[in-house]
């Protein structure tokens, strides 16, 4: 059974019970430890959520089995002190993340001074990476500013995340109407960089099924499993997309967790490819970073 959940709504805990209990015969995945690689911390501007405070968070992804989550700030899309927006979310994850969390900081091109804070995040917060909102920020993949930032990332060997979109458009506030993010631009910049790590959030409701074929040929491009839908998906984005370059991302907390670990549950995939996805891909990401 999938957990079928409204755009922008959580299911109630009685749903949540009986398509867990359901999924209680899949005995192998039941222990899986993850990494989470789509995280945010903060509070989403248009609204509270969930488990948007950090400790409650954290203890939530814990119970679940995610022993490493990669987090971004919800702050990051609209606030324009950007360098304060990293200080807090380094700071959040090294007080309150208890071990589990690792910070992955904003970049806006569009500011004034950008390339310091992309100098911060590597020296001074030493993230491993960085989280890109571009629709948020106003700016195309096409743009040069853009290309700059890939060249200083992979200068530093950073991975770079990009969110291609962070909510429906049927639950958008009619002040935060913002389109998915044109990834088409992105095929040239891989080939350009080919030892460029660069994540797709929130990505698999956006692109088809050719764009991920193209993007994954052109370079170092990874996919997290957050908007992955339908019976089997998993098994439909492997024909895809290489086994090594999925990732298991929650969007937690403005997607339930449930969610993505169902993912996984309901697929038919091997243990080897689901150690793969839940932990073994990102990990070995993180080491080329480090």
């Amino acid at each position: 059974m999938r957990l079928r959940v409204e755009p922008g709504r959580w299911p109630s805990k009685a749903v949540v019970k009986q398509s867990t209990a359901l999924e209680g015969h899949r005995t192998e995945t039941t222990h899986l430890t993850m990494i989470d690689v789509n995280v945010y911390l903060s509070h989403w501007p248009a609204r509270r959520l969930p488990f948007d405070d950090t400790p409650q968070l954290v203890q939530k992804l814990k119970e679940a089995g995610v022993t490493q989550a990669w987090a971004g700030s919800f702050d990051g899309l609209l606030h324009k002190d950007i360098a304060a927006v990293n200080s807090r979310l380094a700071a959040a994850c090294t007080d309150e993340g208890a071990g589990l969390l690792l910070p992955f900081g904003s970049v806006n091109p569009t500011l004034p001074d950008w390339q310091d804070d992309l100098r911060r995040c590597a020296e001074e917060h030493k993230m491993p990476g960085i989280r890109l909102h571009p629709n948020y920020h106003g700016y195309p993949l096409d743009d040069p500013r853009f290309g700059e930032l890939l060249d200083l990332a992979d200068k530093r060997s950073l991975i770079v995340q990009i969110a291609v979109k962070m909510e429906d458009e049927r639950t958008q506030h009619r002040l935060l109407r913002v389109e998915p993010v044109e990834t088409a631009p992105l095929v040239e910049h891989l080939k350009a960089r080919p030892k460029l790590r660069v994540v797709l959030m929130n990505s698999l409701r956006t692109l088809r099924s050719d764009t991920i074929s193209q993007l994954a040929a052109a370079g170092l491009a990874y996919f997290e499993i957050s908007m992955q839908e339908g019976v089997g998906g998993l098994t439909t984005l492997l024909e895809h997309a290489p086994l090594d370059r999925v990732l298991f991302g929650s969007y937690f907390p403005f997607f339930y967790l449930e969610s993505a670990l169902l993912k996984l549950r309901e697929s038919e995939l091997a243990q080897f490819q689901l150690d793969a996805i839940a932990r073994e891909n990102a990990a070995r990401l993180l080491s080329l970073a480090d």
